[in-house]
């Protein structure tokens, strides 16, 4: 679980009362960025992150749900595209011209997590340190985005040859802070996590080497983390909560 932050003031708090810890279950959004390490430091740069989660929290502040997320950057190190290039160093298309071809980096991944809300002194009972840990799975690729489709080397499935698609299972840590409000206006979650993925090309062969690729990665992606929750109260005996 990777926790969020999004401060949003507001002067006209309502008077909903949470005296104590709740089962609840957490729907949020998040957004952030990532430095990557070990393998994957040699294919790509720094990454931005969006994604969503759906978590229960319970009556003891103990956290479990599932995560998911995108990644996409514009920081590609490899050049897969270096035997299509000229001299010059451009791409051309099927008419000799430079083509427009873009190269971006592009993933995904979905977690099961489990965590703790840990009190720090405030009297809200819901809200504190956050410390997680997640079971999931990561994918990444190279994307190639041939603007006006001329060029035949990346047409159709022949892109697969080049994107360097790889994917594997992965483990996540965080360490955040959570807040819950005592109305629904005011709920966010911020922290930092390490992704560490054990993963291998899925392509058979990769075109611009006509090689197979067969070597097992390690993928590390670092960063922070910070966006909104909404609470999905449930009403309980003399306390009223607001939807």
């Amino acid at each position: 679980m990777r926790i969020v932050l999004a401060l949003l003031f507001s002067s006209f708090l309502a008077q909903a009362q949470l005296d104590s810890a709740i089962t609840v279950p957490l729907v949020g959004i998040h957004f952030g960025g990532q430095l990557p390490s070990s393998d994957m430091v040699n294919r790509f740069g720094p990454n931005l992150n969006a994604g969503a989660c759906f978590l229960i929290k319970t009556k003891k502040n103990w956290l479990f749900g599932i995560e998911s997320n995108y990644l996409f950057g514009r920081n590609v190190k490899e050049d897969v595209l270096k035997q299509l290039k000229t001299a010059e160093g451009f791409v051309v298309d099927n008419l000799g011209n430079p083509a427009d071809i873009r190269v971006t980096e592009r993933g995904w991944g979905i977690d099961f997590v489990t965590g703790r809300v840990l009190k720090l002194g405030s009297s809200n009972p819901n809200s504190g340190l956050v410390i997680s840990v997640g079971l999931g799975y990561l994918q990444h690729r190279i994307n190639l985005y041939d603007v006006q489709k001329t060029i035949a080397a990346v047409k159709g499935d022949r892109v697969k040859g080049f994107d360097r698609l790889t994917a594997g299972f992965s483990i996540t840590q965080f360490i955040g802070y959570l807040f819950l409000s005592e109305n629904r206006l005011l709920n966010f979650y911020f922290g930092f996590e390490s992704c560490q993925a054990l993963t291998k090309s899925v392509r058979k062969l990769n075109y611009d080497t006509a090689l197979p690729d067969t070597k097992e990665r390690l993928d590390v992606l670092t960063g922070f983390r910070a966006g909104w929750i909404l609470p999905l109260y449930k009403k309980k005996p003399n306390d009223v909560y607001y939807y």
